[in-house]
């Protein structure tokens, strides 16, 4: 018979860690014998210890409380002993544990005779080891019913803080919750009235969580220090999660910390407790913090540090826990800024702060405009204020004005993007010189320029992605590709176009003129037959999901997000009416009726809204579209007679509000935890991506309308994600992100080691700033480049050319093109240790820019002023290659979802291209434009199918005839087109031949020599069979891990052996069929390890 650790077991050994480990005063068993000595049964407090302890802590010093007698010990006593048992359980442990946290101000006599208010502590927060700690076990409690005996109290001063309930290591975790705490609370609410926070264990697995918390919003504390590398399965399987967290929380100092600093009321009763990952990340930036004050390196002035916890984790309240740590804790007359980049953040935010209790709602704390900001600042004293980063635009001909010089101001950046690297930023710190700067992200910018640690120093606390899953702070987040049969030469180029517009201070103007330059791709993902089917699809998806969760649908612009608003609600009615006409043919009885009869009022009952951003004439311009805004527009400003707005209607959970179309709000750092699914028709990368799919990760009690509960969040994409979501992951789901970012530099041109200008003084790096970039001017001069005649000239147009022309002159040949890569990513590195503060006097290193905006010229990776990188004539000519699939014209094609996307370059007008070549002056910039564009195109050809390496082959040969300079400009241009050409009709063949081009890919394979007509007709239908039958059996044939298991493997090529026998023509002799299969098979275990197993898109 298995053996178990027993309860008793358990209980033993967390007693003894208590006193042995932890040095606790006293262990009272009181199963038989009341050792706090109670007047009854019904009372909790140990009264003589708790008299005791108050006396001594506020009558020790005469600095404290003059003349605190005993009569005064008994009314403060009275203060959390005389309770109301019958009111709000909720709003009674409110005030007794804030009464014990922040003390009880009552009149005490002091010398002049008079009594006057003074704040009795109940606990001497400043001296933790010097108060009682007492463990008790055992303790029978009277309630007006039921007597009953929880197995774990820790009590402070005879204060009763912590119940820890206890299983056997063979009971669910959960039954101790719901049979034994959850039953205290109605029980025995006197227990409950003066709890900081409840555990619940079986030796295996332990959660903490809030008085009166549902079991979801329990959680693990796996961790003492975050320096701890813990394993999860490791902890749970040696049954020590609860040694672990009884020697972190339970440590005196500890406990005591998180009881006076880590707990909050929102809106004065909701109890919200600080998890284990924001205890030990708030406390480590208060050690930073400390280390400001004291002497710092010059380095790391004003830089408190980057608070990096994932989207869900609750960065916001992990804010409120350290301003009002450091407002309690450390001397000075505070200002806290909180700054963001959205108004809805900054809304957000502002509420966290207020219904927290740190600020009241007539505080002035909101300015309206940049200069009531200024004054703000400048001239008022203001506890904390709340801004966005864009009141701190200014006149960019004058210098921002310093608006103080406090050394006390604390400026919180929430969710640090790129609006906090670029001149706003600048007037930010140049404004507020000695203020002290942290940055609170989930997605932190790295790459080579590690902008976030930059400019606002080392990161104190990390929490990513993976361990918020392990900790079960957030939930797992699914991804499924519904894509649409669209074909697009170029998967990214959307994400590219979106990053854009993410990255640049665009006015609307600006954003619309650049979005006319990249219509072609915009025109396929707003096109109304494509919208239409997407619509179909996700009515179709969120009633068949799992867990009917709230749902938001992310659409490329504010236009499409109201069109598919249009879309859905049709066919939402649609569905009712089809779920009507299914009801009607079923026996009311059956679980099938019951299930499709809740559904339908699920679906009757939800409700609908768009949710965008609000510009000037958008009435007209929407009008223009043929869409009505008006309705739209008066219910997201509606104020509901609750004065409940649109967003707080959509977090509410029992809210019918269920499913929002949006496209940029709401997307950052907006919180509706019953959010189960995206459905994303947004091409993002990057933090965007990941702020944008964290929406759904956070955990919800509340179950759906069939009793199901919230396991994870899914993505639904329609635009083909998963690659920069893979890289998204690799960046922020693990420890030590540093992925791809879009300020890397140059890839595959690294700065030379050695160069670093490491542990150098701010004057040092100036010096060797000036030096690089005087070596790097003197080297071009010497190439006929005259890098300071840029600056001579005034007028843009004529700087632009001579880039153009410079450019030309060093990109080719390719050694001359990586030595003045080696100069840029000096200075470049140089220049960015040096910031922030070289911003003060950035006119003197412009220099550097120059520089630096050349490289991007040869790298085809120049914005010129913002809006002039999409110009480039060959991109114009690349977006035709942008068509939907089939025949026609696009607007009379059918849509349907698909597995994967295509890509075609079909489209490409080879003549004019070569015309535009034939007339270009830079050859050099024209063949590294085209070089880079057909490496594009071939690894997505190659992808598709590995017959096509000959083309790969043949480009790699003109590229390096060229570098090797055996081979002039013009020739190269020729020979690049003529490639180009052929790879065009590569791209039509799977169309002519009448297969996808997974069937071309095999029957390219299969294909033998002399094949006639009907045999070559026999062979293209061998190929549709096999990948038919394929995917048909993929659950069984392709495990995990199959392509690495000699049987599984044997298995498979049988498979395909079989199948092939059965449908290859009788030409194939077993020596032609044997290489055949053993070519194919060959290749589908290649493309398996590649795709993780998977011979197909999922």
């Amino acid at each position: 018979m298995r053996y178990f650790i027993k309860e008793d077991d358990i209980e033993r050994e967390l007693i003894d860690v208590c006193l042995n480990e932890l040095g606790y005063n006293n262990h009272f068993n009181c199963y038989v014998t009341d050792h706090l000595h109670r007047s009854s049964e019904r009372g909790v407090l140990n009264l003589d210890v708790l008299r005791r302890e108050v006396k001594r802590i506020n009558a020790s010093a005469t600095d404290r409380l003059q003349g605190f007698d005993d009569a005064d010990v008994n009314t403060a006593i009275s203060a959390l002993n005389d309770i109301d048992l019958h009111s709000d359980p909720a709003s009674l442990n409110a005030t007794i544990l804030t009464r014990i946290m922040s003390g009880f101000k009552m009149p005490v006599l002091q010398s002049n005779g008079k009594r006057e208010p003074r704040t009795v502590q109940f606990i001497d927060w400043e001296n933790p080891t010097s108060n009682q700690f007492d463990v008790v076990n055992q303790l029978w409690i009277q309630g007006d019913v039921y007597r009953l005996r929880p197995d774990v109290i820790i009590y402070v001063n005879g204060l009763p803080l912590i119940t820890i309930e206890l299983k056997d290591s063979n009971i669910p975790v959960k039954e101790a919750f719901s049979n034994n705490l959850a039953r205290y609370k109605d029980a025995i609410p006197q227990l409950m009235a003066y709890n900081a926070v409840l555990v619940a264990s079986n030796g295996l697995h332990t959660r903490v969580g809030a008085t009166y918390a549902d079991w979801a919003f329990f959680a693990p504390w796996f961790r003492a220090s975050e320096k701890d590398k813990i394993n999860k399965d490791e902890i749970e399987s040696e049954k020590i999660s609860l040694d672990v967290m009884a020697r972190s929380l339970l440590k005196k100092e500890n406990l005591l910390d998180y009881v006076h600093n880590y707990i909050l009321f929102y809106n004065g009763t909701k109890k919200i407790c600080a998890k284990n990952h924001q205890f030990l990340g708030v406390s480590r930036a208060v050690e930073r913090y400390k280390y400001l004050c004291g002497s710092p390196r010059e380095e790391d002035r004003g830089k408190m540090g980057v608070f990096w916890h994932t989207q869900g984790s609750g960065k916001s309240f992990s804010m409120v826990y350290l301003a009002r740590l450091l407002k309690n804790r450390f001397p000075g007359n505070f200002t806290f800024l909180i700054i963001t980049d959205r108004e809805d953040l900054d809304s957000q935010i502002y509420r966290n702060f207020l219904h927290s209790g740190f600020m009241s709602a007539d505080e002035d704390c909101q300015p309206k405009t940049s200069d009531r900001l200024r004054t703000m600042l400048e001239k008022e004293d203001h506890r904390i204020l709340f801004t966005l980063i864009q009141k701190f635009r200014y006149d960019k001909r004058k210098k921002y004005p310093i608006l103080s010089e406090r050394d006390d101001i604390i400026v919180f950046i929430d969710e640090a993007h790129r609006t906090q690297y670029k001149s706003l930023a600048e007037n930010l710190r140049a404004g507020l010189p000695n203020a002290k700067y942290m940055a609170f992200t989930g997605t932190p910018l790295f790459g080579s320029k590690k902008l976030t640690n930059k400019w606002f120093g080392e990161t104190v606390s990390e929490y990513n992605f993976s361990q918020a899953v392990q900790d079960e702070a957030t939930v797992r987040l699914t991804y499924r590709n519904h894509l649409l049969e669209v074909q697009n030469e170029n998967p990214t180029f959307s994400a590219d176009f979106i990053n854009i517009l993410q990255d640049e201070e665009l006015d609307d103007d600006s954003r619309q003129r650049l979005e006319r330059e990249y219509a072609k791709e915009l025109e396929i993902l707003r096109r109304p037959a494509r919208l239409n089917k997407i619509a179909d699809d996700i009515v179709n998806h969120i009633i068949n999901r799992g867990y009917l969760g709230k749902a938001m649908v992310v659409s490329v612009d504010r236009f499409t997000a109201v069109r598919m608003y249009d879309l859905v609600t049709a066919k939402w009615q649609q569905k009712i009416a089809k779920i009507n006409h299914e009801l009607m043919s079923l026996n009311p009885t059956s679980a099938e009726y019951q299930t499709k009869l809740k559904i339908r009022e699920w679906m009757r009952s939800t409700d609908m809204a768009v949710v965008i951003s609000e510009s000037q004439g958008d009435d007209e311009r929407f009008a223009a579209e043929g869409l009505n805004l008006r309705p739209h527009r008066e219910r997201m400003n509606d104020v509901n007679e609750e004065g409940q707005e649109l967003q707080d209607l959509f977090r509410d959970e029992n809210n019918p509000l269920r499913i929002v179309f949006v496209c940029s709000m709401w997307l950052t750092g907006f919180d509706s935890p019953m959010v189960s699914t995206l459905y994303m028709d947004k091409p993002l990368a990057g933090q965007n991506l990941m702020q944008t799919i964290a929406r759904a990760n956070r955990r919800c009690s509340t179950l759906d309308v069939l009793g199901r509960k919230k396991s994870c969040g899914q993505i639904i994409s329609y635009c083909n994600i998963f690659g920069s979501l893979k890289k998204a992951f690799a960046t922020y789901g693990d420890a030590q992100g540093g992925g791809d970012d879009a300020d890397t530099d140059n890839p595959g041109t690294d700065t030379p080691a050695g160069n670093t200008p490491a542990a150098m003084t701010l004057d040092e790096l100036y010096t060797h700033l000036r030096a690089a970039i005087s070596q790097c001017v003197e080297w071009c001069r010497g190439l006929g480049v005259d890098l300071q005649k840029i600056l001579d000239l005034n007028k843009a147009f004529n700087q632009i050319s001579l880039f153009d022309q410079y450019a030309n002159i060093l990109i080719n040949p390719v050694e001359r093109k990586a030595q003045f890569a080696v100069f840029d990513n000096t200075i470049s590195q140089i220049y960015d240790e040096c910031l922030p503060d070289i911003i003060s006097i950035k006119e003197e290193f412009v220099m550097a820019e120059v520089i630096h905006y050349l490289r991007q010229v040869m790298d085809n990776s120049v914005d010129r002023g913002n809006l002039d990188s999409a110009r480039r004539r060959i991109k114009d000519l690349l977006n035709q290659s942008i068509v939907p699939k089939g025949d026609g014209p696009a607007e009379n094609r059918e849509y349907t979802i698909k597995e994967f996307g295509e890509f075609d370059l079909s489209r490409l007008d080879i003549d004019k291209l070569r015309e535009q070549y034939s007339e270009s002056k830079c050859k050099a910039l024209e063949i590294a434009e085209l070089e880079d564009f057909i490496s594009q195109k071939l690894d997505t050809m190659l992808n598709q199918n590995s017959e096509r390496r000959t083309f790969a082959e043949e480009f790699q040969r003109i590229i390096d005839r060229y570098n090797a300079g055996s081979t002039e400009s013009e020739q190269a241009i020729r020979e690049l087109i003529d490639l180009l050409s052929r790879m065009t009709a590569e791209q039509r063949r799977a169309s002519e031949e009448g297969l996808t081009e997974e069937e071309l890919e095999v029957f390219d394979i299969l294909r033998k020599e002399n094949l006639s007509k009907d045999d070559t007709i026999k062979v293209k239908a061998a190929a549709r069979d096999l990948l038919s039958k394929l995917k048909s059996n993929q659950d069984q044939l392709f495990t995990t891990d199959w392509y690495k298991d000699s049987s599984k493997k044997s298995s498979f090529i049988l498979f395909v052996r079989d199948t092939l026998d059965r449908t290859l023509p009788d030409c194939y002799d077993r020596t032609t069929f044997r290489e055949k299969n053993e070519l194919l098979c060959n290749q589908f275990i290649v493309r398996a390890s590649q795709n993780g197993g998977y011979l197909f898109a999922s």
